[in-house]
């Protein structure tokens, strides 16, 4: 009898244990590596999200700062792709990747620039320029389609 008297006080011990202990480890490098697994699906508006959520656990790392970059890249957003490509520049000034994506950004941006501004200049506007259109993203790769039953020539059986 004594010993049912306990059990719930056992079972919820356990419980509160059990939970506690599965309750999801959030850190700035899981958010990052999910991040990354979302961009490579091409979901990157979660990939955003999931860095954003790294940036606050621990902005101090560059490849946080690279990735939400790329990440506002992706999703035209690119102001904060530029601000974002800057600070992980400053965080790590000789990190190699971090300059190509820097770099290839800048030429991207300062390419759709200029006629963005050329145009605005004749047409007499003063007006800041929209942001320019995301890069065009290759399509997955289709299957060829099965040959057909009965190619065209080929003999029929009656």
């Amino acid at each position: 009898m004594k010993v049912l008297r306990f059990a719930p006080l056992a079972l919820a011990v356990l419980l509160i244990a059990a939970c506690s202990s599965s309750a999801p480890q959030t850190s700035a490098k899981s958010q990052l590596s999910f991040g990354a697994q979302m961009a490579q699906r091409g979901l990157w508006n979660e990939a955003l999200f999931r860095f954003r959520q790294a940036e606050q656990l621990g902005s101090s790392n560059p490849r946080v700062w690279n990735n939400l970059a790329v990440a506002y890249e992706a999703t035209g957003n690119y102001d904060e792709a530029l601000k974002s490509y800057r600070k992980a520049l400053e965080l790590a000034p000789g990190d190699l990747e971090i300059k190509r994506n820097y770099s290839r950004f800048v030429e991207f941006y300062q390419s759709f620039k200029p006629k963005k501004d050329a145009k605005d200049a004749k047409d007499g506007k003063t007006a800041e320029p929209a942001a320019p259109a995301p890069p065009p993203v290759a399509p997955p790769p289709v299957a060829p389609p099965p040959p057909p039953a009965n190619p065209p020539g080929a003999r029929r059986s009656a």
